[in-house]
């Protein structure tokens, strides 16, 4: 785990910034020393024990992530927002050995073991311990993170530790992190965007990692007015919301902004296509093109704009350091530079299986060892630009990819629901909103959109919720009876602009 013992060579440095406290590597080494040795309790070794945790990103959330590689664990994030089915789900799919949460949460997390075996852990009893801690090997699983695909459920993705290394090397090296640098994190903590691209890339740098307790455009704007923050990373949903409140502000408060902004060394924006006019709007704001980049919970980043050099809107680069790349067609041939196809993509950051999902695992890839991403793309002038994905039934939506199918499942739970189908519709801010069509069991059934939303948000997590409810006689469907989402979209589309 070469991204902890890297911390050993940069003891005194401020590694995390959390609830106005400043905490060093030598801290942090010491703290998630300690959570090791809680969590092995007699043991000389996890072994791969899957070990779940919700903790509030910051120091604690570190400690713990740490805590579970340096005992031999697999961690699994869990998302705060996330609703009890969607964490029995995870805790159940996984088959987790453990369950950390903060203390406040231990009652209401009792009832995820009590009839299981789960060892369930108070994040605060975790007493200073200098015992042996196991070696652990770099091919080692290290992490599981849960991500919608083609079918309902979602997978769990699991990356080793070189995996994960190398992501985070990839990046370092062609966005040229250094121990200088200090990033403000306000992603999820539960998907790779903030995992891997802004904590594990800042911690290997031997860098600074501040959070902030949850977004606030304003908040963001205080920490990066004070001039120390080198870095920023956000989805298109963040900087239009960013753009949004820098549109009320006084021309004063925006000139004095946009010197501290332009001191910063980058600014990336990723996990959704980047709306041309945000692109143009950040730069007026803050004299940056930002760096769009492309990647997903399977592989990392794979492909990015130049650190150095044109960044055009619409395009997302070359591949990174150590990834191959290439575009095929329906028979996986490669296909003519300015011809669309499906990209593919290999490398040592690619993931190595999905949770006990043998069958599609080997979906997912070629028989010649490629993952098959769903996106398609063009290589254009020495640059890939996404056009589009395999799939109607992935969304994008605030920087989530999420499964049409898996909340399809769920609606069809209601007795009162005969058939339904979801899509994603474009929207500025959201990149694609979640749109539900639901046709009604019956003449005499009556289900409220109001009570639709209510009873869904029991069952998933709030960036799964649709936006939009329409209720008709019945799907569009081609000849073979499948439903044309295409269709859905427009009418989805007609409505919204009426």
């Amino acid at each position: 785990m070469n991204i902890i013992h890297r911390a050993f060579s940069t003891p005194e440095r401020t590694a995390i910034i959390a609830n106005g406290k400043s905490y060093t590597y030598k801290e942090l080494l010491s703290s998630s020393h300690a959570a090791a040795r809680q969590l092995l309790d007699e043991k000389t070794d996890l072994h791969e024990a899957r070990v779940a945790f919700m903790i509030k990103p910051g120091f604690d959330y570190v400690k713990i992530q740490w805590g579970i590689w340096r005992a031999g664990g697999i961690a699994v994030p869990l998302y705060h927002g996330s609703p009890p089915d969607a964490i029995q789900y995870i805790l159940e799919d996984t088959k987790a050995e453990y369950l950390v949460v903060e203390k406040e949460y231990l009652a209401e997390f009792e009832k995820y073991t009590g009839s299981s075996s789960i060892r369930l852990i108070a994040n605060d009893e975790f007493p200073a311990d200098d015992g042996i801690l196991p070696e652990i090997d770099s091919n080692r699983r290290a992490m599981i993170l849960y991500t919608s695909g083609t079918t309902g459920s979602p997978k769990g993705v699991v990356s080793t530790h070189a995996t994960i290394e190398a992501q985070i090397t990839s990046l370092a090296d062609a966005w040229e992190w250094s121990r200088e640098d200090h990033i403000l994190n306000i992603l999820p903590m539960h998907h790779v965007h903030g995992i891997i691209n802004v904590l594990s890339c800042a911690l290997w740098a031997g860098a600074t990692c501040e959070f902030l307790p949850k977004f606030d455009a304003k908040s963001v704007f205080d920490v990066l007015n004070r001039g120390d923050v080198t870095l920023f990373m956000a989805v298109p949903t963040i900087y239009h919301k960013l753009i949004a409140y820098w549109e009320t502000l006084p021309a004063g408060e925006r000139s004095d902004l946009y010197q501290h902004l332009s001191k910063l060394r980058l600014m990336v924006s990723g996990s959704a296509a980047l709306p041309v006019s945000v692109m143009e709007k950040w730069k007026e704001i803050s004299g940056h093109t930002l760096l769009e980049r492309y990647g997903m919970t399977e592989i990392g980043m794979a492909i990015s704009n130049p650190y150095h050099g044109e960044r055009r809107p619409g395009h997302i680069g070359q591949p990174l350091p150590g990834v191959s790349v290439k575009l095929v067609d329906g028979d996986f041939e490669e296909v003519p530079e300015g011809d669309p196809g499906e990209i593919l993509v290999k490398g040592a950051n690619v993931f190595v299986e999905y949770w006990e999902r043998p069958k599609e695992t080997a979906d997912a890839f070629t028989m010649d060892g490629w993952f098959k991403t769903g996106d398609i793309a063009i290589y254009d002038t020495g640059s890939y630009k996404i056009i589009g994905r395999s799939s109607v039934d992935i969304i994008k939506s605030g920087g989530y990819k999420i499964s049409a199918l898996e909340i399809e499942e769920i609606l069809r739970l209601r007795e009162e629901i005969k058939d339904c189908g979801v899509v994603g519709v474009a929207d500025d801010e959201w990149g694609e909103l979640v749109c539900a069509a639901v046709v009604l069991a019956g003449e005499g059934s009556e289900l409220p959109a109001d009570e639709i939303d209510q009873w869904i948000r029991t069952k998933l997590p709030p960036y799964k919720i649709p936006r939009k409810y329409i209720f008709l006689e019945d799907l569009p469907r081609n000849a073979m009876g499948k439903v044309t989402k295409k269709e859905l979209k427009e009418l989805f589309t007609n409505r919204m602009n009426e």
